[in-house]
Order: structure tokens, then sequence, then C-alpha cells
């Protein structure tokens, strides 16, 4: 089973945009929140797999802390069942521990166990710790199949 295209693209555009999706139950469709809040982006030290959290193999550099990327336009922009991040996501400086990040993961919580609604590799991989500042570039993709 397979959704179709306009489908997986208005469901992109729900979670990233916050834009109702029409014609989906009642009349007024999914609707969007009252208030869009933020995704949050987390790095791994290795996948976090498909049962895992946000919190599965996370990195713990010291003065790490996960991202928040507005659920709008100006935090991602979504095409063709495709997103992609508007600009650059800069975690904090490390200040010191070690581990390398080889994945990142988008979910719903700032911290703890929050749901992973997203995954991906990230190469080259980043080696974290004192002195590095880890980032992931604007156009990093999800898409929708």
């Amino acid at each position: 089973m397979s959704k179709s295209n306009t489908h997986e693209n208005d469901y992109l555009l729900l979670m990233f945009n916050n834009t109702t999706m029409t014609l989906v139950g009642d009349a007024a469709g999914i609707l969007q929140s009252a208030a869009a809040g933020s995704l949050y982006f987390s790095l791994h030290t290795s996948d976090p797999g498909e049962a895992g959290d946000q919190t599965t193999n996370e990195v713990a550099y010291t003065s790490y802390a996960r991202v928040a990327v507005a659920r709008s336009g100006a935090g991602f922009t979504v095409s063709t069942n495709t997103v992609a991040l508007v600009a650059n996501v800069t975690f904090p400086a490390g200040t010191g521990g070690t581990g390398t990040a080889t994945n990142w993961g988008l979910g719903t919580s700032s911290s703890g166990a929050g749901k992973l609604l997203y995954k991906g590799a990230i190469s080259p991989s980043i080696v974290c710790g004192n002195g590095v500042t880890p980032q992931l570039t604007a156009g990093t993709v999800v898409t929708e199949d």
C-alpha cells in the first residue's frame, strides 16, 4: 500500500508548516495547531532504529542540547513530497566529552524520550567534543514515500 503524492505532500505540510490538511475526516479536514510550536533536532551516535525515541543512541558531549526549528515556512520548505531545512541547524559548541554523530533525529521534545518522527544518516559523520560546533546544513531533507 502506498499514499498518493498529494496525500504525502499534504501530510508533510501539516507536520512541518502547520498547514491544515483539507478533505480528511470532517469538512474542515485535519486542522492546524492553534500554536504551531517547534520540532527538535537531535544527534545520535548510531541509527536510533524504527522503535527508538529521541534518547536512543543520543550524543552526550558536554553542553549538547537539541535544537528547535519552528513548524513553519521559516523553518522548513515543503515541495513535491520533500522537506528541506531553510537554514542551518547549529548545535551548542562542545565544552567537553566525546562522541561521533552519525545520525540525526527529528522529534517532538526538547529533552527526554520524545517521539522520534524522522531520522537520517549524517555524511560525513561529526566528531563531537570540546570546541566542536555540530551543524546540519540548510537543505537537509526528509522525503515521504
